[in-house]
C-alpha cells in the first residue's frame, strides 16, 4: 500500500520558519511529480508548491513565492517544503501529493491531477 507521510508541522510565531517533510512508504517516488497543497478551515484546498518529475523545475503559488522553497533529497526519498517568514494567513493543514508527469505548467496547480495524498500536517502561525 502506497502512503505519503508528512511531518514537521507545528505552532510558530509570525516571521518564523518551519520545514515540512514528505516521505513515501511502499515505493520510491523519484519518478513522480511531487506537490504541496494546503487547506484552511472553510476554504478549498489550494496549491502551494510543486517540483517536476525530473526535479529540474519548481512551481509556487504567488502567495508563497520568495518565502517557501520545495526541494528533494533522492537518497532519502524525501521532499521538503521550507517555509520562511511565515504569516498568520499561512495557517492550514498542509498536504503532500504525488502525481504523474505534467506537460503544461498549469497542470501542477490542480489537486485532481495528483494520485496520492498524505494525511496532512497542521501548521499554525500566531500573530
Amino acid at each position: 500500500q502506497v502512503q505519503l507521510i508528512e511531518s514537521g508541522g507545528g505552532l510558530v510565531q509570525a516571521g518564523g520558519s518551519l520545514r515540512l517533510s514528505c516521505a513515501p512508504s511502499g515505493r520510491t517516488f523519484s519518478s513522480y511529480t511531487m506537490g504541496w497543497f494546503r487547506q484552511a478551515p472553510g476554504k478549498e484546498r489550494e496549491f502551494v508548491a510543486a517540483i517536476s518529475r525530473s526535479r529540474t523545475s519548481t512551481y509556487y503559488a504567488d502567495s508563497v513565492k520568495g518565502r517557501f522553497t520545495i526541494s528533494n533529497e533522492n537518497a532519502k526519498n524525501t521532499v521538503y517544503l521550507q517555509m520562511n517568514n511565515l504569516k498568520p494567513e499561512d495557517t492550514a493543514v498542509y498536504y503532500c501529493a504525488a502525481g504523474p508527469t505534467y506537460y503544461s505548467s498549469s497542470d501542477y496547480y490542480i489537486p485532481n491531477n495528483y494520485n496520492y495524498w498524505g494525511q496532512g500536517t497542521q501548521v499554525t502561525v500566531s500573530s
